[in-house]
């Protein structure tokens, strides 16, 4: 899919009869209630919901609380939601299906997890549970080790030849996973005009389409069907949020940032994660509006308890550009963000790199822009390599200086590849084949990683206007 979208679709309800029960009775948690919280990012609302009728032992209700869990990309709250998906799965086909779908991209699953994972996926869709295909395709593509008789791209063209509509979206995403998307632009418009209705993440797709192509009048044709059914109820504000960001995305297209504020707009006051998207929209555009107006979108943010506000706001307080620098409220907002925000681990990770907060803290730098670099920060590498050759309270390391060198130069990172020839001259002969072998570990652990933080953003977007309220 074409980048990571940030929300969870509502879960399948109760049945008829307990949600009408429940919706009469007043002070009674509300299944219907969770779904529509849900809906519009009102996470605390649809978790406290959700929670109350779980304790009751509601199934549907149990499978909801741990599908925000899973919207928290919190590692902590996944394990939780795999114990709650297990215990669920008992009586549940669709907590059979979330449990499948979740051990397809657990990082480091073991071949016995991943082909748990195929069975309950295959399940699920024999059961005529929706959203099984793509993390089925992800899974064979992932693990071509543990599925050696399972050509990906066959099964999906068989898939697709069988009529099943959501073998259109695998087929998108194994182009996204083989980096071919650029060269399919017209097989991906194609099949996403035909999946339209039956899925709004192919808003974000066909808009990512026109952007690259520069097809103004089919990207605002796109973009009124979208208003025109956000405004009648069958596209969700998540949705033009995504397509907004889409357009102000100069690294797909021309951008279109007005036309992005615009819709930003239109959905921040019911979907409270537009107000951050707005937010990041004027950094990246100062000529939208000032900065006493970015903090009173990250003011609206925070106060919906997004992780993603609280990053922006940190990177601000880091970088002192448009506010006062204070690398204390840098490192308070970043914390709150971290546990969701990979980037906020790379500011962390500089922050004490850099010593900004009176002296160098080497370890915990370590730490941070480590995991900064595993989740995907491409510039947590070159800041590694820096920090080990460089020594600053820490003994000069030229084995991780070299691999991290690599790592950056590999990325593209800018003065990568200066540093990394330094470095590959001042790496000792006899460290070499040390190097060589951390290198090739690293590289084996951050393909999996990157894998599996494709194939759970991924699961988050098909999963979107499954579960349509009764």
């Amino acid at each position: 899919m074409a980048s990571p979208l940030r929300s969870l679709s509502a879960p399948t309800l109760l049945s008829l009869a307990i949600a009408i029960g429940l919706s009469g009775c007043a002070g009674l948690p509300d299944q219907r209630l969770a779904n529509e919280a849900l809906k519009r990012g009102d996470t605390a609302l649809a978790e406290q919901n959700y929670r109350q009728l779980a304790d009751l032992g509601y199934s549907d209700a149990q499978v909801g609380l741990a599908d925000i869990q899973v919207g928290t990309r919190d590692p902590e709250l996944i394990k939780q939601a795999e114990a709650t998906y297990r215990a669920a799965a008992e009586t549940s086909p669709r907590a059979q299906s979330r449990l499948g779908k979740l051990l397809a991209v657990k990082p480091n699953s073991t071949e016995a997890e991943q082909r748990e994972a195929e069975g309950l996926l295959k399940k699920a869709f024999a059961n005529g549970e929706a959203g099984t295909l793509i993390p089925l395709a992800m899974l064979y593509l992932q693990y071509p080790h543990t599925f050696p008789n399972v050509n990906a791209q066959q099964k999906i063209s068989e898939w697709r030849a069988q009529g099943y509509p959501e073998a259109g979206l695998a087929q998108v995403l194994l182009f996204r996973t083989q980096g071919t998307y650029d060269q399919h632009l017209g097989e991906v418009e194609s099949i996403c005009k035909e999946a339209l209705r039956a899925n709004d993440v192919c808003y974000m797709e066909l808009a990512t389409v026109y952007q690259k192509r520069g097809e103004a009048d089919k990207q605002a044709a796109l973009l009124d069907q979208m208003q025109r059914g956000y405004s009648a109820g069958t596209v969700p504000a998540m949705r033009v949020d995504t397509v907004a960001r889409v357009l102000a995305d100069s690294t797909i297209g021309k951008p279109d940032e007005k036309t992005a504020q615009q819709l930003l707009e239109k959905v921040a006051p019911a979907y409270p994660a537009s107000w951050v998207s707005l937010a990041q929209l004027l950094y990246d555009y100062p000529e939208l509006g000032d900065v006493n107006k970015m903090m009173e979108y990250l003011d609206n943010g925070r106060a919906a308890d997004q992780p993603r506000a609280e990053l922006l706001l940190g990177k601000l307080y880091y970088e002192g550009k448009l506010v006062l620098p204070d690398a204390k409220k840098a490192e308070e907002h970043l914390t709150k963000a971290a546990p969701t925000q990979i980037s906020a681990h790379y500011y962390l990770g500089q922050l004490y790199r850099r010593g900004y907060l009176g002296h160098p803290d080497p370890q915990k730098a370590v730490d941070q822009l480590l995991t900064s670099a595993r989740g995907g920060q491409n510039s947590a590498d070159f800041a590694l390599a820096q920090l080990f050759s460089q020594g600053k309270g820490i003994k000069p390391d030229p084995v991780n200086a070299w691999v991290f060198g690599q790592l950056a130069q590999a990325q593209g990172t800018p003065q990568a590849t200066e540093l990394a020839q330094q470095l590959n001259d001042q790496l000792p002969p006899e460290k070499r084949a040390q190097a060589q072998s951390l290198l090739q570990r690293e590289q084996q652990v951050r393909g999996t990683t990157a894998q599996n933080a494709l194939a759970l953003q991924t699961l988050q977007e098909e999963k979107d206007g499954e579960d349509a309220p009764l």
